[in-house]
């Protein structure tokens, strides 16, 4: 079976302002990176919209009815300090959404190996009822929850290895035992979250902060040590990937020294778990990454893992 790679244009439509890191052109790297001829077997498909039913399964109607409401018909408007709304963003913002969403079924329902979806806006800053940090609806925290509900999946792993930690994803997650959620990510640095001491109120909140400066070897040895075997007892029906790529060493949000053989390291190892627990299973959806280089080339050494199933 194939890797499916889900993307479509309206991504290019969000816009934010001029010198913001979160924009169109991470789009347009990877779309550039993934034409080479070693890709050619990946399956490709236009990312469908989503639904408000979708989404309300992690964020209350009251914000989908805020994050709506507030799209401009023109120019750009702010939604907090770095996140911002233009007339595109709504229908980018639903795509994401309707991307994980069909991702979910198509692994779900064995039609592919496993799937990567390319969108924009980034979602794990997402919390339940308020937008931060690039972020308007929480991708992963839908696909977890769509999966539940559409699936039967008793058990959703997600692992996020963005520089920045997730706070969204735990937020909504922190009283949950059927989602577990682990994050490697610096600390300290925004969003401030992320301490191993935070655990969850069923203990499935698993953190692993690195230190400014940490490279393969400190990001390797979290994996290891911190969050592998949890995942192993834990023992997930889907693996999702909040696949940030913003620890590179390049990327100038972070100051994690990570390389492409980091990325593609722990994606082989998500996937050698996914394997003995739930048939393969694994979604991973585009989080940060804000140096175009370093993030077409991790996403192009992600991608061919995947693609190895």
């Amino acid at each position: 079976m194939a890797t499916l790679y889900l993307h479509h244009s309206s991504y290019l439509d969000h816009l934010t302002p001029v010198g913001h890191p979160e924009r169109p052109d991470r789009i347009r790297a990877i779309d550039r990176i993934l034409e080479h001829e070693r890709f050619q077997s990946l399956e490709r498909d236009i990312a469908p919209m989503g639904t408000v039913a979708d989404i309300v399964r992690a964020h209350p109607m009251s914000y989908i009815d805020m994050v709506h409401n507030s799209a401009p018909t023109e120019g750009l408007i702010r939604i907090d300090a770095d996140t911002t709304m233009s007339p595109g963003t709504w229908e980018a913002a639903m795509r994401g959404v309707g991307s994980a969403c069909r991702a979910v079924d198509e692994v779900m329902e064995r039609k592919v190996s496993n799937a990567f979806c390319a969108s924009r806006p980034p979602g794990h800053h997402a919390e339940k009822d308020r937008a931060m940090g690039f972020c308007l609806f929480n991708n992963a925290a839908v696909a977890a929850r769509y999966a539940q509900a559409k699936h039967g999946a008793e058990r959703v792993a997600i692992i996020d290895f963005d520089v920045h930690h997730g706070n969204g994803t735990q937020d909504i997650f922190w009283n949950d035992p059927t989602v577990m959620y682990c994050s490697t990510h610096q600390m300290p640095l925004y969003p401030g979250s992320g301490a191993a001491s935070e655990r969850g109120e069923a203990d499935t909140i698993v953190n692993a902060p690195l230190a400014a400066g940490d490279g393969g070897e400190e990001f390797r040895e979290a994996m290891d040590i911190a969050i592998l075997p949890r995942l192993e007892a834990f023992s997930p029906d889907l693996v999702l990937i909040s696949a940030g790529f913003d620890a590179h060493v390049r990327d100038p949000l972070g100051g994690l020294r990570l390389v492409e053989a980091d990325f593609a390291w722990a994606t082989s190892k998500l996937m050698e778990l996914a394997d003995r627990h739930c048939g393969g299973r694994v979604v991973s959806l585009l989080e940060g990454g804000y140096d175009l280089e370093g993030l077409a080339r991790s996403v192009a050494a992600h991608i061919m893992i995947l693609m190895k199933s």
